[in-house]
């Protein structure tokens, strides 16, 4: 139907005939001189109708905005004084000689657009208007794009594509599962995996060395900017290479993505434990575009007599710490400061205390806070000392359990960079490294910080007597404070995956029913083996600049995890749910039935 895309002529097409396919972008009546602006995915151009054209001048005076046309015509240049530079296509135009409307349309529900202004959830409403916007239009062709410089960068490496089971079983973290009731087999149910994990790792106990999937992964948990219930991770796993390989080969694909397709060298990726983010910076995925650092005062509150900060001092899980902002005195207002202290409020902090550095010579009189009253000069003079505080200073201090603070503080200073425009540069990279192979539950229990399929960096006799400080041999790969993928060394011995098992308190008669399968997969030659899995969506946020993952997936859901387009998840009725052997509880029933009334 066409010969070529509105978007690539330019002036090489000059003299040529061409027929176009596009929806109208604008249409413009200048003097009995027709002018409709035709788009499709690769661009606009502007085409002429004048009355020499007769009946199809008459047509194109039809023609309204996103109808869908078929334009035949010849292309030329434009006046000098017509000339667009604003337009790919502005040296150009194209003077019809044939127009067929392929179909016509009615008002959108908002304007496409760049400078308007439409609330998200009429966009998901009519996404596949939504996604006519140029910004969506350019941002879902260069997720296209990235997709295959992955897999050229893959196969080139020897990795093999290969596809693993949607419809699987429950994973240990059953309770984030999306569950498929089955219904040739009464009263079971399969679940939409999380993560090709098990199955990945199988492939390297068949020999199929060097694995990689762009797979869909399903959680059915609390959304957030860059969560989605339905996610897609790039998934790679590889057997005989060790972390220092793997985190090679993987930095190498990341860097070229950014070289190939924005120009932007990455450089080499920094070494960071996990242990000196989360005391630097509050978090294992710190941003280090922001020059700001958390500093550790804990031995210095140990004494005094302000219990807001004595109580965690002596409390072995507590943690006390200051973050300064240079020159903050000038920048944030009270009122700014209160906003803030209502942001920690957010990560569990039941305050936030501050001191206004005015004469760093004079700790009497010249530091302004509502708690410099109840810290002794001493340790008024330490805290300065410790943090290298300067005259117009502002210091923030957190004091509570280490996990409250760490994560209010490291959200505190996330902030404080966006909002004072702290960055240093565009990019950083970072790999975080020797993260804990075990945290503590709330009520004692060990927790697998990834997952139970991470290796530890010691012997299964060194973990069952030492758990609690055991590190693990998994690793991370952050940008600008996002971590882009996770991955780890796999265990691959038997003995070690049962030690981890009874570790997280999953018995022997759950390992078998679980991980059966694993365990004897494990005893017949199982390689040494591990991997990575990178969240797409968010590489390509990241890469467009965009806001959330909604803005770089065709149809996303919602906050509250529905899709406003097709209203799902909807009702299903009591026919289908009898022979999937479901019966809803009483309330549902009712409903169920007023709704088929």
């Amino acid at each position: 139907m066409r010969s070529d895309y509105c978007g690539a002529l330019n002036a090489s097409y000059i003299d040529r005939e061409v027929t176009l396919c596009g929806w109208v972008d604008r249409r413009r009546d200048h003097g009995g001189v027709i002018f409709i602006d035709l788009r499709d995915r690769a661009g606009i151009v502007q085409v002429v109708f004048d009355p020499d054209a007769q009946d199809k001048f008459e047509l194109a005076d039809k023609v309204r905005g996103e109808y869908v046309l078929q334009v035949t015509g010849k292309v030329r240049a434009r006046d000098a004084a017509t000339v667009n530079p604003n337009m790919a296509t502005g040296e150009i135009e194209v003077y019809g000689t044939d127009l067929e409307i392929l179909n016509e349309a009615e008002t959108i529900p908002f304007p496409l657009s760049e400078h308007s202004s439409v609330g998200e959830d009429v966009r998901l409403k009519y996404r596949y208007i939504d996604l006519r916007r140029a910004e969506m239009q350019k941002s879902l062709q260069f997720r296209s794009k990235v997709t295959i410089a992955i897999r050229n960068y893959l196969d080139e490496n020897g990795f093999l594509d290969i596809e693993t089971p949607i419809l699987t079983r429950a994973t240990p973290e059953g309770a984030r599962d999306y569950l498929v009731p089955s219904r040739t087999h009464e009263n079971k149910f399969f679940a939409l995996p999380q993560s090709p994990q098990l199955f990945k790792q199988l492939l390297m106990v068949s020999g199929f060395d060097r694995y990689y999937q762009i797979a869909k992964c399903f959680r059915d948990e609390d959304l957030r900017a860059d969560r989605q219930p339905e996610f897609t991770q790039i998934d790679i796993e590889t057997s005989f290479m060790d972390e220092e390989g793997i985190m090679g080969i993987t930095e190498g694909m990341v860097k070229q993505l950014f070289n190939n397709l924005l120009e932007v060298d990455l450089g080499e990726f920094p070494r960071m434990d996990y242990a000196t983010a989360m005391a630097k910076y509050g978090s294992d995925k710190p941003d280090l575009r922001i020059p700001l650092e958390l500093v550790d005062v804990k031995d210095l509150m140990d004494e005094v007599e302000f219990k807001v900060f004595s109580g965690p001092a002596k409390d072995p899980k507590g943690r006390v710490t200051a973050l300064k902002v240079p020159g903050g005195n000038d920048k944030l207002t009270r009122k700014q400061i209160d906003d803030y202290t209502k942001f920690v409020g957010i990560y569990g902090a039941k305050g936030l205390a501050y001191i206004k550095v005015n004469d760093v010579s004079d700790v009497e009189e010249g530091l302004q806070s509502p708690i410099v009253k109840f810290l002794p000069n001493n340790v008024r003079q330490a805290i300065l000392e410790r943090l290298d505080a300067q005259n117009g200073d502002l210091i923030f201090f957190g004091a509570d359990k280490a996990s409250v603070v760490s994560e209010a503080l490291g959200a505190l200073r996330c902030k404080l960079g966006e909002d004072l425009n702290l960055y240093t540069r565009e990019w950083a990279p970072l790999w975080v490294v020797d993260f804990p192979m075990f945290e503590e539950g709330d009520d004692g229990s060990m927790q697998a910080l990834h997952h139970p399929f991470t290796a530890p960096s010691c012997s299964p006799a060194e973990l069952k007597s030492n758990p609690a400080t055991a590190l693990s041999r998994a690793y991370d790969m952050v940008l600008n404070g996002t971590e882009l993928g996770g991955g780890s060394v796999r265990i691959h011995d038997q003995t070690m995956q049962q030690t981890v098992f009874e570790i997280l308190g999953i018995s022997s008669e759950e390992q078998r029913e679980k991980f059966g399968f694993l365990l004897d997969a494990l005893k017949y030659g199982a390689p040494p083996h591990g991997g990575l899995a990178f969240g797409l969506d968010r590489l390509i946020m990241l890469m467009t600049g965009a806001s959330s993952i909604r803005d770089v997936i065709a149809f996303p859901k919602t906050q509250s995890a529905a899709c406003v387009m097709t209203d799902a998840p909807g009702a299903v009725d009591a026919a289908q749910l009898r022979e999937l052997h479901i019966r809803l509880r009483q309330k549902e029933q009712k409903e169920l039935k007023e709704k088929s009334e």
